[in-house]
């Protein structure tokens, strides 16, 4: 397995890799989920937040969003669609560290490389989040048009709005959005491990401190938390017009507003200034950073008592 993600040498089957990622996918996702909701909410609003266009109806912050929906949704609302993302986590994060493991090996050897290097830690990445992109996109559409105060009557949960996604807009509509999901992960993911390889080669060795399982863990937490933030930061606004993509359903003979990636970062931009392709950024923040943090650390613990019985 690459030192990109586990630090050590030893390779594990696909079959542990795939438990690892798993497990650490969902540690993550119950921790951080209701900032998930929180920035969906705040990227689907169009136009400013402040001033006279902050009433009920609208957002000014993360804190502002988590008291409004509590106050007139209920505190179950944070947790609304949260069905989708954790079907999604098992085979996204196991995608994503037993893909960029494998791309690791792969890249290594194609470019005679003896050890992972940077740029093949970036490459790498990359490679991974294209990959695991091609699992997300229906669970993420499902999650979005639950999460969207403006939609999400319309379905009673994560069943109903799968068929009438399918049955009025038909199934490929599931993949509405591939594109800009696309461009998310592979950015996300090329920030994320790029940094994790990074930082990692910044800090002490595990093996020279007199506790190398506690130095383990602060380095991964670390690596990990840096690495998060570094990435969000890089996809936010490839998240924003994602979040604006899947968020409207598909009418026959009408044209979406957004349908392209960069065309929409373009017409947000345009529209409400540069500012608008952050919205979300520090509920993203908060939930990428210590959840970059959590991935990496749970990750690496599951790798490591697995390896034991290899």
């Amino acid at each position: 397995m690459s030192s990109t993600t586990r630090g050590d040498a030893k390779t594990l089957p696909f079959r542990y890799q795939f438990v690892a990622g798993a497990v650490a996918g969902i540690s993550e996702i119950l921790v951080m989920y209701p900032l998930d909701v929180v920035k969906t909410r705040i990227q689907l609003q169009h136009g400013t937040t402040t001033g006279a266009n902050s009433g009920t109806g609208n957002y000014t912050g993360v804190i502002d969003c988590f008291r409004k929906i509590i106050k007139s949704e209920g505190l179950s609302r944070l947790y609304r669609g949260i069905t989708a993302p954790i079907l999604m986590e098992v085979p996204k994060r196991a995608i994503k560290f037993s893909s960029n493991d494998t791309f690791g090996t792969i890249y290594q050897k194609a470019f005679h490389a003896s050890t992972l290097t940077q740029p093949l830690a970036i490459l790498t990445g990359a490679s991974a989040g294209a990959t695991e992109s091609l699992v997300v996109v229906p669970f993420e559409l499902l999650k979005i048009r639950l999460q969207d105060k403006s939609s999400a009557s319309r379905y009673t949960g994560l069943l109903d709005c799968l068929a009438k996604v399918v049955r009025q807009e038909g199934p490929m509509a599931l993949y509405n959005g591939f594109e800009a999901t696309l461009w998310r992960h592979i950015v996300w993911n090329a920030g994320y491990f790029g940094c994790i390889f990074q930082v990692r080669s910044q800090l002490p060795k595990p093996e020279q401190s007199h506790n190398p399982k506690m130095q383990k863990t602060v380095n991964d937490l670390a690596a990990g938390f840096v690495g998060g933030v570094v990435g969000t930061t890089l996809n936010t606004p490839l998240d924003v017009v994602k979040s604006r993509i899947q968020s409207v359903a598909k009418v026959e003979g009408v044209r979406a507003k957004y349908e392209w990636a960069w065309l929409s970062l373009g017409i947000v931009a345009r529209e409400e200034g540069f500012r608008a392709l952050y919205k979300g950024y520090v509920a993203k923040i908060l939930r990428f950073g210590p959840g970059g943090g959590v991935l990496l650390v749970v990750y690496s613990a599951v790798s490591e008592m697995l390896g034991k019985v290899v």
